[in-house]
Formats: C-alpha cells, sequence, structure tokens
C-alpha cells in the first residue's frame, strides 16, 4: 500500500508474514489519518491514470522522467496511461501527459515486492513553475524515527473504493529496516534490504497511493509499496528505499 502524508501503499501476499485474522491483503495504497492540502505544498507529487482514472501516485524526477511503483505498471500499456501534474486534483486542473514508455525494475517480485519501483517517460515535457518541481533523490535512508510525509489521491479508509479528489498528505516517522524486520512488527523477514518502512498510530499510505512519494529532509527517500492493511496497528506502511535504489533510478532515468 502507499503511505505517506496521505500515501497509500499496496497490500500484497509476502511469504512468511503473519496474516492479522480477518484482514485481507490488498493493492494498491491510500492516505489515512491525514489532511488535505494543495499542490504547492508537494510540488512533485502526480497523479498516473489510467484510461482517465486515478491508479497511481508518482513523484517528477525530471521534466520527462517519473518515479513510480513497478506494481503499478504491470503489464499495462503506454497507450492507456497519463499523468496529471501540478493540479490539487487528479480529474481537473494542471497538465495531463501522455506516457510515451516505462521501465520496471528488472528484479522486482510481485511475490515479495522487492524492487517495487519503476520510471516512466513522458511524450513531452513540463514546465516547471510553483506547482511543478523535480524532488532530489535520497542518498542514504534516514534514520529511524525521522520525520517523514506521504501524500496522494489514495483511500482514506481501509478497503473503502471511493477516492478523495483533493490531495491529501500525512506526516509519519520512518522506521528503519532493522526494526520494521525485527520483533516489534508484524513483517518479520518480509522486509528486505530495498524496502524502508514508516509508521505512527492512526496513519498511514493506503489504495491509491502505491508509487507516491515518501519525503523526509527535502528529499525523495520512500515509494509508497505494500503493507498489511491501512494503518494497522503493529503493521508499518512499507515503501521502497529509494537511496538503496538510486542507482538504478538514475540508470533507468537515462535509457528507458
Amino acid at each position: 500500500m502507499l503511505k505517506f502524508v496521505i500515501v497509500l501503499s499496496a497490500f500484497v501476499c509476502v511469504l512468511g508474514a503473519p496474516q492479522p485474522e480477518g484482514l485481507l491483503p490488498q493493492l494498491d495504497g491510500r492516505i489515512v489519518g491525514g489532511a488535505a492540502t494543495t499542490i504547492s505544498s508537494v510540488p512533485w507529487q502526480i497523479s498516473l491514470q489510467r484510461s482517465g482514472s486515478h491508479s497511481c501516485g508518482g513523484s517528477i524526477y525530471s521534466s520527462t522522467i517519473i518515479i513510480t511503483a513497478a506494481h503499478c505498471l504491470q503489464g499495462v500499456s503506454t497507450s492507456i496511461l497519463k499523468i496529471r501534474a501540478g493540479s490539487s486534483y487528479w480529474n481537473s486542473g494542471g497538465v495531463l501527459l501522455q506516457v510515451s514508455a516505462y521501465s520496471n525494475h528488472e528484479g522486482y517480485s510481485s511475490s515479495t515486492m522487492q524492487n517495487d519501483i519503476a520510471v516512466i517517460r513522458l511524450a513531452s515535457s513540463l514546465s516547471f513553475s510553483s506547482t511543478i518541481k523535480a524532488i532530489g533523490l535520497a542518498d542514504t535512508a534516514p534514520a529511524d524515527g525521522a520525520a517523514a510525509a506521504v501524500s496522494g489521491w489514495g483511500t482514506t479508509v481501509s478497503g473503502s473504493a471511493a477516492l478523495p479528489t483533493q490531495l491529501r498528505y500525512v506526516n509519519v516517522s520512518v522506521v528503519s529496516l532493522a526494526n520494521c524486520s525485527s520483533s516489534s512488527y508484524g513483517y518479520g523477514n518480509a522486509v528486505t534490504e530495498t524496502m524502508i518502512c514508516a509508521y505512527t498510530a492512526g496513519k498511514d499510505s493506503c489504495q491509491g497511493d502505491s508509487g507516491g512519494p515518501m519525503v523526509s529532509g527535502g528529499v525523495l527517500v520512500g515509494v509508497v509499496s505494500w503493507g498489511y492493511g491501512c494503518a494497522y496497528a503493529n503493521y508499518p506502511g512499507v515503501y521502497s528505499d529509494v537511496a538503496a535504489l538510486r542507482s538504478w533510478v538514475v540508470s533507468a532515468a537515462d535509457s528507458v
């Protein structure tokens, strides 16, 4: 599920991870426990759309490159993909651009969610402004407990199909890989070296937030990926670790 200022990770069954009784894993993410915001506060945020409907979030890397989650693009034709940038609303305003190509990480696994990251090339260039800006990539993962924010148009209640039209965000605390995979939380060894977590009681990303940004210290540190439920006790949101995957992103952005 996507997680962050209103970012939600995709929920998936991960081998070896205990599943809370009665809670079914679900795809995509959402923001729970957050608040409405405007695009000027998170101008790197985009809405990734399939056939005119919001499907995932993403982050602006350059005027022609978007970073998102690999699970958002599995088997999808570029002909039905567009991104909306520069608007607080996924269904209006800003600019709507066609996707020309994308590249999923070659090591992405839909069963383990390892390497859940992708880059998109736009058919035309974005014009940067106060509401459309690129965001830098983290060189190192933030420390355990660091403040972070997640944003997106994901659902605000776990299991809901209704998406808010206005952008939302949520403030969360980073949970290091070592801590997230420890007995303090419920995932165990399902959390691997290309992942980072974030957890604050009652706050999380959710369905529809997948692929969106988790930002800390002014840089992109995570991409909403997966989790069990949204804001479920002792189950942090799990994000792709941008610092661990940085070299792949830089290379893929040049070649996609």
